[in-house]
């Protein structure tokens, strides 16, 4: 039996802070440190390969891919996250990388990135440097993700960033110094009747590409993904 669907993760109770971790070091978020990082030919560690054990349907696995983009401002890289739009099927309202399913048309996880990008936040290929991509994530929703690791030159403005609004209700930056600090990794449990799923969440107080200041809850796929890449820099 599948588990039931979490349709308000912030109500779900927080059971660890995982602050006994270290912080990636400043001088591994650099861009030529990640550059060093990822070219590297030894295999990348993850603590989270995914949600096979919970999926939600029986859908077929599909691959996918999502950009990590990583934009250098004043005082470090940010990584450029979306909304996603409530009417949306598949994690709708949720905080998401750009990205999504891979079309026969795309020679490879990173084409299907770029593709996407481009098509939901306007992010052109030309400015886009990929580094290097992450272990795969399977989700409830049954996609095999492969998280491609990019450097957005020169950084975009967030208000110019040309948004899908038929799938991204907005776009905001997090320093990648605050994802990296698993300070700010927090464990969830969620029980329901035959079992319990695990879960990270890292909320982060900011502004959207609105111009708005308003909480975003990072959780699931994505935080699972954002600890994956501190286990990647950390090692």
């Amino acid at each position: 039996m599948a588990p039931p669907r979490i349709a308000n993760p912030r109500d779900i109770p927080v059971v660890a802070v995982d602050s006994q971790l270290p912080a990636v070091a400043p001088e591994r978020l650099r861009p030529a440190a990640l550059r060093a990082r990822f070219a590297q030919a030894r295999a990348l560690p993850a603590e989270f390969g995914g949600d096979a054990g919970a999926h939600l349907d029986a859908r077929p696995l599909a691959r996918a891919a999502v950009l990590v983009p990583l934009v250098e401002r004043e005082g470090g890289l940010h990584v450029l996250l979306t909304r996603r739009t409530d009417h949306l099927r598949d994690h709708a309202g949720q905080i998401a990388f750009p990205g999504g399913r891979a079309e026969e048309r795309d020679a490879d996880a990173a084409a299907t990135a770029l593709r996407e990008a481009e098509e939901e936040v306007g992010l052109v290929p030309a400015r886009v440097d990929v580094i290097g991509r992450m272990p795969t994530y399977t989700t409830v929703t049954r996609y095999i993700v492969t998280p491609i690791i990019a450097l957005i030159q020169p950084p975009p403005e967030l208000a110019a960033l040309a948004l899908d609004r038929n799938e991204v209700a907005e776009a905001f930056e997090v320093p990648l110094a605050f994802l990296m600090d698993p300070a700010h990794h927090r464990r969830h449990r969620y029980e329901y009747e035959g079992g319990s799923r695990h879960f990270l969440s890292m909320p982060w107080e900011g502004r959207g590409s609105d111009g708005q200041w308003r909480e975003y809850f990072i959780w699931g796929a994505t935080a699972a993904m954002l600890r994956n890449l501190y286990r990647v820099l950390a090692e």
